[in-house]
């Protein structure tokens, strides 16, 4: 994390961690703007529960078996059940549901809801993590961004052309974003992880079959047709697995451990812009004055946050110093 003197000459190249740093929060920022809308696609031919299994199951196996031919240790049993822990969190409860709210929601109102991710990551933070206080300005920024996830779902919001189903799905999402910020924080804290790419790979394939079991108990594997599986399906499923899984999910793990819990959140300022157009450009979803109205004030509080939080002194982390080359 160490920045490259400013007194290096014009041709001077950015040290490895400001080149880690960098790709890591492109990774986080474009690849999961664009995730949302391929999740969309994904489950027009494939059950929802079943995609999310294949996707994690397949990502889970490749990281696995990479990390062990470079010699990655295999998780002890406490650090398997840490992997099955935060991976319920973040996969099973916060991406899982993104993918049953996107049968109702537009994918761009999905990525706007998620962002209140920061919101979620302050207020655990304080009552479980660092413990540290609010400020008057977070506090400030927290209140405004919950206004903003009020003026989407109100009235003529959410459900304003009589699909409660789409009011349903937004507060599924607002659960999900709870819960993918209790998995981070627990990521951050938990005691001993292993390296970062078997601990990714652990909550893959742990969060994978918790999707399993739910497509069993929905019974979507008697309703799941392989040949009914659309090449567009297909091929964003297979995006999904290598872009917003193998890269972009163990980006933002890898940022967990080194940059505090906010700023690791603040994927949240570009994801919804980048989800919203894609969803009106490729998927003629609405882009309607009501949501661009939420977005800037949900997005408008979590600048708020995350500003003032960077001036604050985070606990620190207690990590092997070899960490960040073992992503």
């Amino acid at each position: 994390m160490n920045q490259a003197d400013g007194g290096s000459g014009s041709g001077a190249e950015p040290d490895p961690g400001t080149l880690l740093l960098v790709l890591a929060f492109l990774s986080v920022y474009l690849i999961w703007g664009s995730t949302y809308l391929a999740i969309r696609f994904a489950i027009e031919t494939i059950p929802p529960f079943l995609m999310a299994a294949v996707r994690f199951l397949v990502a889970g196996v490749l990281l696995y078996a990479w990390a062990r031919l470079r010699g990655v240790p295999k998780p002890t049993p406490a650090q398997w059940w840490g992997g099955a822990v935060s991976g319920t969190l973040l996969l099973a409860g916060g991406n899982g549901g993104v993918v049953i709210a996107e049968q109702w929601v537009p994918s761009g109102l999905v990525a706007l809801i998620v962002a209140t991710v920061p919101l979620w990551l302050v207020l655990l933070d304080w009552a479980f993590g660092a413990g540290e206080r609010p400020s008057g300005r977070t506090t400030l920024g927290l209140l405004i961004g919950f206004a903003g996830v009020g003026v989407l779902g109100g009235a003529e919001g959410l459900g304003a052309g009589g699909d409660t189903r789409e009011i349903l799905g937004g507060a599924i999402v607002v659960l999900g974003s709870l819960c993918w910020a209790g998995g981070s924080l627990y990521s951050r804290y938990m005691k001993n992880p292993p390296r970062p790419r078997m601990l990714v790979a652990s909550q893959f394939l742990c969060g994978g079959l918790v999707f399993v079991v739910l497509a069993t108990a929905f019974g979507e594997w008697g309703s799941f047709d392989p040949a009914a599986v659309s090449l567009k399906s297909a091929l964003a499923l297979v995006y999904l697995i290598l872009f917003g899984a193998l890269i972009g999910y163990a980006a933002y793990i890898w940022l967990l451990t080194v940059v505090s819990p906010a700023r690791a959140g603040t994927y949240a300022y570009v994801n919804p812009v980048v989800a919203m157009l894609l969803g009106w450009a490729l998927a003629d979803e609405p882009l309607t004055f009501r949501s661009g109205v939420a977005a800037a004030i949900i997005l408008g509080s979590v600048v708020m946050i995350t500003s003032d939080r960077a001036r604050t002194v985070q606990r620190p982390i207690t990590r092997t110093p070899s960490i960040a080359r073992e992503v």
